[in-house]
């Protein structure tokens, strides 16, 4: 089986090679680029399994080195920060990237974040296979592996989403927690209950990844199809 390949893009050259080193050493294949530029073009040239990439980086900065690799890719993005700072996570969940974490890190824990994504993208329909239970309001109107919840369809099979007729298309991220919401239509999901199901994490995190994808997911599915319930979470509408 193939090694897993990282484009890492990180301007400080300590935090580089460190970093660099603690992901060889654990089996990944790591290109390390200490700018945007540089990053843009191995990422081009090389098409990485992951990307990370520090916010704050010369040349062009990982947020907007994140939607450029958006545009031409759904390839996983984290985003490293060096700070916890509400704008910096939501302009980098914003951009499209799918997780972030914040310096210093822990090597072991940015390795646990990195294997998690990879999970997420390499098994679409769910952690473990699981699909929770709904409720009857809003209930799909089901078509095989179709789902039908008014002009949006959901192909659980082929991980293919249509509004309108029309092909939507959808990060993995952004697939999964889709399913997520459309295996229980009506039943309203938490965002901590969302972020183990869907960003695998056992010991809870941030809150705001669950609410920019949501929003990101209403976009292109519609406003109107996820429901904020104040206080408790979301769920989808019928």
């Amino acid at each position: 089986m193939a090694e897993t390949h990282v484009l890492f893009v990180e301007d400080d050259d300590v935090i580089r090679e460190a970093t660099q080193l603690a992901l060889e050493r654990v089996g990944f294949t790591v290109t390390a680029m200490p700018d945007g530029l540089s990053g843009l073009e191995a990422f081009r040239a090389d098409r990485p399994d992951i990307a990370l990439l520090d916010v704050m980086v010369p040349g062009l900065d990982g947020v907007s080195l994140c939607r450029r690799i958006r545009d031409e890719s759904t390839v996983p993005v984290i985003m490293l920060s060096a700070r916890a700072d509400s704008i910096d996570v939501v302009l980098g969940l914003e951009a499209g990237a799918d997780d972030y974490v914040t310096k210093p890190f822990d090597g072991a824990v940015l390795v646990a974040r990195i294997r998690a994504v990879l999970r997420r993208f390499g098994h679409a329909a769910g952690p473990d296979g699981g699909t929770g239970q709904g409720g009857t309001e809003g209930e799909a109107e089901g078509l095989g592996g179709v789902l039908v919840f008014g002009d949006l369809e959901v192909d659980t099979d082929g991980m293919e989403v249509r509004r309108g007729g029309e092909q939507v298309a959808l990060t993995p991220t952004e697939m999964r927690l889709l399913l997520e919401f459309s295996s229980a239509p009506g039943t309203v999901l938490s965002r901590d209950k969302l972020l183990e199901r869907v960003w695998d994490y056992g010991w809870g995190g941030d809150t705001r990844v669950v609410d920019v994808h949501v929003q990101r997911l209403r976009t292109k599915i519609g406003q109107d199809r996820i429901e904020t319930v104040r206080g408790f979470g979301y769920k989808l509408r019928g």
